[in-house]
């Protein structure tokens, strides 16, 4: 599993011009599936982005964590973050799990982001052509990997 998180002021993601989610300050979060991926891999995933300490406090030191701030998530899926470009010049997607796959996990990560923070997770939609839209706060990009 993997994860680029984005610290934003906002983020949005439209659908055929209709918006599908949007947050104010938060994380927006690309997220891609592997073969490999299960249950544990996605609750140590969905701990770990609840439990860092991203956001400024009153020292201006990254000490705060998404709960600390009542911050809020964007989830987009994301298949090509499994893309291997070491040969040739297009990439090879055989590490990204198909969508009989990677649909259940993306609903499973879904869910278990939101018991960790109610009413504060929005996403895309999976397998959908989407505009994703995002204002940085920061800027702060971690990349993820369970």
């Amino acid at each position: 599993m993997r994860v680029v998180l984005q610290r934003v002021s906002r983020g949005q993601v439209r659908v055929d011009g209709h918006t599908v989610g949007q947050i104010g300050h938060g994380y927006v979060l690309l997220v891609g599936f592997t073969h490999d991926d299960g249950e544990a891999s996605m609750v140590w995933m969905a701990d770990k982005i609840v439990g860092l300490r991203l956001f400024r406090d009153p020292d201006d030191k990254m000490n705060l964590s998404l709960d600390d701030v009542d911050g809020s998530l964007l989830v987009v899926s994301q298949f090509t973050l499994y893309g291997d470009t070491r040969k040739g010049r297009r990439p090879s997607f055989v590490d990204a799990a198909g969508p009989d796959l990677a649909v259940p996990l993306y609903e499973r990560f879904l869910a278990l982001l939101r018991e960790r923070v109610p009413g504060r997770v929005e996403s895309g939609e999976f397998g959908a052509m989407m505009d994703v839209e995002l204002v940085n706060d920061g800027p702060v990009t971690l990349v993820l990997e369970r």
